[in-house]
């Protein structure tokens, strides 16, 4: 019967059915070559592992230490690939080599090095005229769109590679800063009233009311915030994004005309007329750092923005470069606040104009011409002794300009170009080795087309909103990602805080049970003393930390127990059963030494009903000695009765006074002349009543 129905191809049971694995398929051709076409294992590159690491293994919770390893092997990985990337790098930032000693950078004039360098790199040495001016500049993220903003209200966005004009605007008003947005499609100008939000067309889209008389702007890329301040000393924050005043934060030091952002925390740094540079953040109301840094008005702020500080990755940050209308440059170390790391005086009048590039070089623009300066020179005492910090720093290039004033200085974003601001329009010039030769395609792309512009603006709002987002506003071309939000609070002077766990409480203290306890448990356990934290122990213990527990009173109290519990020591614990219970009335609010401590803090209240009932005890001890506490009582007595006829007597004094302004008695009233009559009636009366008596 069964090879019949095996004979007529019966229906197996589903399970047997689909028991079968599917068989992989195999390309022989490929199976014969892969040998020996495969890369050689010593050029392949290494999988980067994190080291083991042991510093959350006291989370006790599962799920919140291995997101906490996860991140931390993460960022482990990424600097590691950071490293490996670095080493790939082809192209290098190039300066100026002297040939000879006696030869000097920067005697070296622009049409030198526009004759030197290639013909693309000499296209950036160009000069607009224009008027309506001082002029201000602005460069977008990639640096391949540059805007321009002119005192009198000309205003102007274009492709400054191709020349292609995107929009050209005659407001017909005072303006006094341009900044572009996340992109060149959208860019914001701060006008004599309000701050106005353009596209690329020159359509007007926003009119921000909040921002009344701006000065200054600036862009939190990564944060989408777009951040003002202005004559009337307020700092806000406006979020692009959804369009919300973020914070609003009032500088109480007058009007503000200097303002700048920090690209690796995202900190808006502002200069004020006092000489006092204060950092901001969006979620404090004061500001983090207050420091002092000129005699006179603060002209210009600077970050440095070189991403080789910082650990490489970092994107800059760690300098600051102050100019004040004294005349004098500084350059700060926002690591420290220590002080200032180098300082000199300009020469020229006006107001200096400083500005770092991607590279580390400084601008220095001041009375009619700009100097270069560069590391690492800029930034560290000379190697002579004799040279103080208070010298000019060596000479990388300058240039002289004689339209004067000079408004702003602008480094071109991964080009050799510095775009100077002055009355005249536009000047740029060749600075070699001050931009960044390598970029990211995806953070900041020169080359990108309308597609990838879409593609980034979309990642930018969703890392915004959602999770896997960089941590504060680095523009390195290796960003470290993990898993938390981009918000306003997140902004802080150190932003590798974010992410970590918080470190323990140190308010801890060893009690003295824990002290015994780890004493027992050491020989067997050998783990050294457990802290509790100082909220968590007895009412005892946090006296005793605090020092206002006398120590004399504890070795009187144990020797007195000791005496008392002579009988049980026979045994071997009999001792430490004793200290036990010692603990444990102490612990109970029953110890000698609190009770001491608490009648001291009474010592000179004065309470009628406890002094009432206190005299009350005392005769009572008095009447019936046999009951008498103990050889103290006399002198304790007489201090109630003091006490008691001092109650009394400012008793009596509140009746008189009572009295007396009722009228019912007669108050001491002011001497007058007449009173010498009394006198002298007084003295006739008193010798006739001695006649009598006599």
């Amino acid at each position: 019967m069964d090879a019949l129905i095996a004979k007529g191809n019966a229906v197996h049971p589903l399970s047997h059915k689909n028991s079968k694995k599917p068989q992989k398929e195999t390309d022989n051709t490929l199976s014969s070559i892969v040998k020996n076409t495969s890369l050689p294992k010593s050029f392949q590159s290494l999988k980067h592992k994190a080291s083991s690491n042991n510093a959350h293994n006291h989370i006790a919770n599962k799920k919140l230490r291995t997101q906490l390893n996860r991140t931390s092997e993460h960022i482990a990985t990424s600097k590691a690939l950071l490293q490996d990337a670095e080493m790939l790098l082809l192209e290098d930032s190039g300066q100026m080599q002297l040939e000879d000693e006696m030869e000097r950078t920067w005697r070296v004039g622009q049409s030198e090095i526009s004759g030197s360098v290639g013909q693309e790199a000499a296209r950036g040495r160009k000069e607009w005229k224009l008027e309506g001016g001082p002029y201000r500049s602005r460069y977008t993220r990639n640096g391949r769109h540059l805007g321009i903003v002119g005192k009198m209200g000309h205003v102007a966005t274009f492709d400054w590679q191709t020349g292609q004009l995107h929009t050209e605007l005659q407001l017909g008003e005072t303006c006094r800063d341009f900044t572009f947005l996340h992109d060149h499609s959208h860019f914001a100008v701060a006008q004599k009233k309000y701050v106005f939000i353009y596209d690329r067309d020159g359509v007007e889209l926003h009119c921000l009311k909040a921002h009344i008389d701006p000065t200054r702007l600036e862009f939190l890329p990564y944060h989408w915030l777009l951040a003002s301040v202005g004559n009337p000393g307020y700092l806000k924050y406006q979020d692009t994004s959804t369009g919300q005043l973020v914070s609003s934060h009032r500088t109480k030091l007058g009007s503000c005309t200097t303002m700048a952002q920090n690209p690796f925390n995202a900190v808006i740094h502002l200069g004020h007329t006092n000489g006092v540079v204060t950092l901001w953040t969006p979620n404090m109301p004061d500001p983090a750092v207050r420091l002092l840094a000129h005699v006179g008005p603060v002209s210009c702020v600077s970050v440095d923005s070189d991403v080789t500080t910082n650990g490489g990755g970092g994107g800059g940050g760690r300098y600051m470069a102050t100019a004040g209308k004294d005349g004098t440059v500084k350059v700060w170390d926002c690591r420290n606040w220590k002080g200032c790391v180098r300082e000199w005086v300009v020469r020229g009048t006006g107001d200096p104009e400083v500005e770092w590039s991607q590279r580390g070089f400084l601008a220095v623009a001041s009375g009619g011409g700009v100097n270069v300066y560069t590391k690492p020179t800029l930034v560290e005492p000379h190697h002579n002794p004799r040279i103080t910090t208070t010298h000019q720093p060596p000479l990388y290039l300058t240039h002289p300009l004689p339209h004067r004033p000079l408004t702003s200085l602008r480094f071109c974003p991964f080009q050799d170009i510095l775009t100077i601001g002055h009355a005249r329009g536009l000047s740029s010039i060749l600075v070699p080795g001050a931009g960044e030769p390598n970029f990211d395609s995806g953070e900041a792309d020169p080359f990108e087309g309308k597609k990838g512009r879409r593609e980034r603006e979309v990642r930018g709002l969703l890392d915004k909103a959602n999770a896997c987002t960089c941590t504060g506003s680095c523009p390195s071309f290796f960003v470290l990602r993990s898993s938390f939000f981009i918000q306003p609070d997140m902004i802080t002077l150190d932003p590798s805080s974010i992410g970590t766990l918080a470190p323990p409480s140190k308010l801890t203290t060893t009690t003295s049970v824990t002290a015994v306890s780890s004493e027992l448990n050491s020989a067997a356990l050998g783990s050294a003393k457990s802290d509790i934290p100082y909220a968590r122990l007895p009412r005892y213990e946090r006296l005793r930390v605090s020092g206002k527990v006398d120590e004399e009173d504890d070795d009187e109290e144990d020797e007195d127990h000791d005496g008392d519990g002579g009988g049980r020591k026979g045994n071997g614990n009999g001792k430490k059963e004793d200290r036990e219970e010692r603990e444990k009335r102490k612990m109970r609010g029953k110890g000698k030494s609190l009770k001491r401590y608490l009648r001291k803090q009474r010592k000179n209240v004065v309470d009628p009903a406890a002094v009432s009932a206190s005299l009350g005890f005392g005769f009572l001890f008095c009447f019936f000695p046999e009951s008498s506490p103990g050889p103290g009582l006399p002198s304790r007595l007489l201090s109630f009765l003091a006490i008691r006829k001092k109650l009394e007597k400012q008793k009596e004094e509140r009746r008189i006074e009572k009295m007396v302004a009722i009228g019912r008695i007669e108050g001491e009233r002011k001497p007058s002349a007449l009173d010498r009559f009394k006198r002298g009636i007084r003295r006739g009366i008193e010798a006739k009543t001695k006649k009598v008596e006599g």
